[in-house]
């Protein structure tokens, strides 16, 4: 059975986006190569990304036009991969998918993401999407959290986790970079 994981950065007080911008300039502080690098070792096992509309839009936006000359060594291997791999987008307002190998879903969570739990394959992340990961973790469909948290605090955003919520967790694995972030995978007890 595939696992499906959240899969995001956070700030130490609890939120996966900002209200700016795409969200996540707070993490620009600490993502460094290190951090980068070991990200493509948290990945090795995924083969199936999953956004929100929201993440989606700015993903492919921005991945969807990589790699560039200038890109680095890691940002082109991620832009390869993310452009060849099958993706799903989860969206109830948008008329079409248009990234490569983009499939909308806009049906109920519960049913088609069991389906795909059930498929052969890798593992499922939700990248980012922290308001799709509060719509999967109602249905009960969060195996496993892998985040990178930010030594920063920004006050206000989207958490992670919404209020309210209650999951046990088990430490599988953690880093601690020398840009003061730290890595938690930590699967549903």
């Amino acid at each position: 059975m595939r696992k499906i994981v959240a899969f995001a950065h956070q700030t130490l007080d609890g939120y996966a986006a900002s209200n700016e911008g795409m969200g996540l300039e707070w993490t620009f502080r600490s993502y460094d190569d290190e951090l980068a690098a070991y990200a493509e070792h948290v990945q090795e096992d995924i083969d199936l990304p999953v956004y929100g509309r929201e993440t989606y839009l700015g993903m492919s936006g921005y991945w969807g036009a990589q790699p560039t000359e200038e890109s680095t060594d890691t940002e082109r291997a991620h832009a390869e991969w993310v452009n060849a791999v099958s993706k799903i987008v989860v969206s109830t307002t948008l008329e079409s998918a248009d990234w490569n190998n983009t499939r909308l879903v806009s049906g109920n969570l519960a049913e088609e993401f069991g389906r795909l739990r059930e498929a052969e394959g890798g593992t499922i992340a939700i990248y980012g999407s922290p308001k799709l990961v509060h719509s999967f973790l109602a249905e009960g469909l969060v195996d496993e959290v892998r985040v990178f948290v930010h030594p920063i605090v920004i006050g206000e955003g989207t958490p992670l986790f919404p209020a309210g919520t209650k999951l046990a967790l088990d430490r599988v694995e953690s880093h601690v970079f020398e840009s003061g972030a730290t890595y938690l995978r930590l699967s549903v007890a």
